[in-house]
């Protein structure tokens, strides 16, 4: 009899000697207990747990999970009403809170730092006639990056996510039965060092518990880790990493996201990926993404340029790029409004463009330049060429945001799109302007038809849905400031 994964398509003789390999080390570390684990729309990981018995059977036939975990907003609300009528009738495969099955990858394999006999597994949901579930965002990625391919290129992305960490000063409010609610409040917190000091020894030497914890836990789960940083606002941070290929890039910060909150939560501390945290004086948070196409064979970098183009000056993107990477700016830029929902998905991210705050508020590129929305780093003859977009917020889902990336700059590419002259002036008034609330942000991803096209109608259906819920609810709030604190503070 054949096993789900068989029957899924995803089994082999390589994935069974990995499930052996697997069962192995299992036994020989010790191992208690195995999380499996799924990224879900909003990027914040949930699955179960199972004992160190159980392991290979879920590899083999799967993990149920009840299909509503893909139909939450962020506050955990189901956003599509599975018991009526109808209720499901654009999402073929889920109703009345019917089961998926999550499949992990035997490879994906990592002991936790911080807890003791306890692994993770990343998984992903299928149906239980074995098709894949397609609204699942590392899929939504693994069709872009298959596109790609198919296009002749692969991506190597570069992360730069700034976040902050507190000190966990009262947990009472947190964990009192009496004040439980949905979302419930976060805990009392203080700040781990009072920044406005950029780059300083000291304020580094003041935080280092917190940033050593942060290395070993990275460190430990094999991320390419290159420097962690003191950023300017009060308790802001910055880790930095070295750049990889697209799809491992996402579930690296999938991971690091998810790892860093629990290990600093043992410790005392509080990590929040929350854009702008809801305390005056603070400085926004930004996840600054560096990404260049390469030529899967060679590993060439397709954006570097050896001598500038015949007749272009410092303005023009050929003066540096290549003529693909010129195209591929372009199409960035051509759907920069359409794409934001991707890179800044809540509701308080939006309040981070602003002007002179290193953060963009039009569509723009520049050279070297941290106040466009693009910025064009590298000079000819460079390797490590590259495009940094800078809208992102650190708590965008990983998946759909490269996923955006993607479709909108091969946009570019097979349209031959041209980029205007670079900025010099990002905060002049030149360029559209970015969208400045998650509402105007979703109007601009409807209104934009050919990233619609790529991502698919069911999907941006879906994922508007849920998004919508959010915003709703935002601006019905009576108290905002509270329902970023118990929304995103708490939580992300």
């Amino acid at each position: 009899m054949t096993s789900f994964a068989e029957r899924c398509g995803i089994h082999d003789a390589a994935r069974e000697q990995a499930l052996h390999d697997l069962a192995r080390e299992i036994e020989a570390s010790g191992l208690e207990l195995v999380r499996i684990g799924w990224c879900d729309a909003h990027g914040v990981v949930r699955g179960k747990t199972l004992v160190a018995s159980a392991v290979v059977g879920a590899l083999r036939e799967g993990v149920g999970m009840v299909s509503t975990l893909m139909l939450k907003d962020t506050s955990d609300r189901t956003a599509f009403k599975v018991f009526e009528p109808g209720g499901t009738a654009t999402l073929p495969g889920f109703g009345f809170a019917n089961n998926l099955l999550l499949l992990a990858d035997p490879a994906s394999f990592r002991r936790l730092p911080w807890t003791p006999s306890t692994g993770v597994l990343r998984a992903q949901p299928w149906f239980q006639d074995g098709k894949p579930v397609e609204l699942d965002t590392r899929r939504v990625l693994q069709r872009a990056l298959e596109r790609l391919g198919e296009a002749g290129f692969a991506m190597k992305c570069g992360l730069e996510v700034e976040f902050h960490i507190y000190r966990i000063e009262d947990t009472q409010a947190q964990l009192d039965p009496l004040q439980a609610a949905w979302p419930g409040p976060p805990p009392a917190v203080s700040l781990v060092h009072p920044g406005y000091n950029l780059l300083a020894e000291a304020w580094y030497d003041l935080a280092e518990e917190p940033m050593r914890i942060v290395q070993h836990t990275a460190q430990a789960l094999g991320l390419p880790l290159i420097s962690l940083e003191i950023e300017l606002g009060p308790s802001q941070v910055e880790a930095v990493f070295e750049a990889t290929d697209a799809l491992t890039a996402a579930d690296n910060m999938v991971l690091f996201r998810n790892a860093v909150k629990m290990a600093l939560r043992r410790a005392g501390y509080h990590a929040t990926f929350m854009c702008r945290p809801p305390f005056p004086n603070i400085m926004s948070s930004g996840w600054h993404l560096h990404q260049s196409l390469v030529d899967p064979a060679s590993g060439r970098n397709v954006f570097r340029r050896d001598t500038p183009a015949a007749g272009s000056t410092a303005a023009d993107a050929q003066s540096t790029l290549s003529e693909t990477g010129e195209h591929f700016l372009a199409g960035l830029l051509a759907h920069a409004r359409g794409m934001a929902v991707f890179c800044t998905p809540t509701a308080n991210g939006y309040g981070r463009f602003r002007p002179n705050a290193l953060a963009p508020q039009a569509v723009l590129w520049g050279r070297d330049n941290r106040g466009a929305m693009l910025r064009v780093i590298g000079e000819c003859g460079d390797g490590a060429t590259r495009i940094e977009n800078r809208i992102g917020e650190p708590a965008a889902n990983p998946y759909l945001y490269l996923a955006s990336q993607i479709h909108a700059g091969l946009d570019g590419v097979a349209r031959g799109l041209r980029a205007p002259a670079a900025t010099a002036a990002p905060y002049g008034g030149e360029g559209e302007q970015l969208p400045t609330s998650l509402g105007e942000a979703l109007s601009a991803l409807r209104a934009d038809e050919r990233l619609c096209a790529a991502f698919g109608a069911n999907f941006i259906d879906y994922y508007t849905r849920l998004k919508q819920s959010e915003q709703i609810r935002f601006e019905q709030a009576e108290d905002k400031d509270e329902f970023q604190r118990r929304e995103y503070f708490g939580r992300i």
